[in-house]
């Protein structure tokens, strides 16, 4: 992924990796890329699997700090294509968050996955919209592109979601607090690398934390 990236963009973007200590060695590839792309490339290493709503909250904070204008969130395993980051950070001219979708027109998911698979995303992100009274059609996605001023605009320190549902809680406090997002259709490639971590604990886990969301907001002014 780092490869790809920089080949298509070769001097308008930087990289962030955090680590969580990972068994399989993903700090020390991603040093040794720091050390090939001098400047481009920074590690946040963590010391243990803290999840994934941490992991990013401090990705962010550090791109912040770093002085980005413009953050984009995705996979690494080539399910969401790099050649698209330029199409999500066009459309910031006219929105304060990008969201790259599954379910809007044009959007599509690969052929390859069964349709158990194909359901349970479909159901996730009917549930999340219902449950949350959002417009948006893929609240779970994790293709997104982030004005800076719509994350420093947002009270990241009120998440409390660390598993899948991060996600979810992300856009919700984004639609709370009046920001402008829109979605633009991706296909959404089967991975190339890796495996799916999600499991039926992590599946119980995000359907609670939905109503969490929804009833932990309620009468509360969440924007700055």
């Amino acid at each position: 992924m780092a490869s790809a990236l920089f080949s298509l963009y070769p001097s308008a973007l930087s990289l962030l990796v955090v680590d969580d200590n990972s068994p399989d060695g993903t700090g020390e590839i991603a040093e040794k890329l720091a050390q090939e792309y001098p400047g481009r490339v920074s590690v946040l290493h963590r010391l243990g699997k803290q999840g994934l709503g941490t992991a990013y909250l401090e990705g962010f904070a550090q791109a912040l700090e770093e002085g980005a204008e413009v953050i984009v969130q995705m996979d690494a395993d080539f399910s969401h294509n790099p050649e698209r980051i330029v199409d999500l950070q066009e459309r910031l001219q006219e929105s304060d968050m990008v969201l790259g979708s599954r379910y809007v027109e044009g959007g599509k998911l690969d052929d390859v996955w069964p349709l158990w698979r194909r359901a349970l995303s479909s159901f996730g992100n009917l549930y999340a919209r219902t449950i949350l009274g959002l417009p948006i059609r893929d609240v779970t996605g994790g293709f997104r592109a982030w004005r800076r001023e719509t994350l420093l605009g947002m009270p990241l320190e009120k998440i409390r979601s660390n598993g899948y549902a991060f996600q979810v809680e992300m856009v919700y406090l984004a639609h709370r607090c009046g920001y402008r997002v829109k979605e633009v259709p991706i296909y959404f490639a089967d991975r190339q690398w890796g495996e799916s971590k999600m499991s039926f604990a992590i599946q119980l886990e995000a359907i609670l934390r939905i109503l969490a969301i929804r009833f932990s907001y309620r009468g509360v002014k969440v924007c700055r």
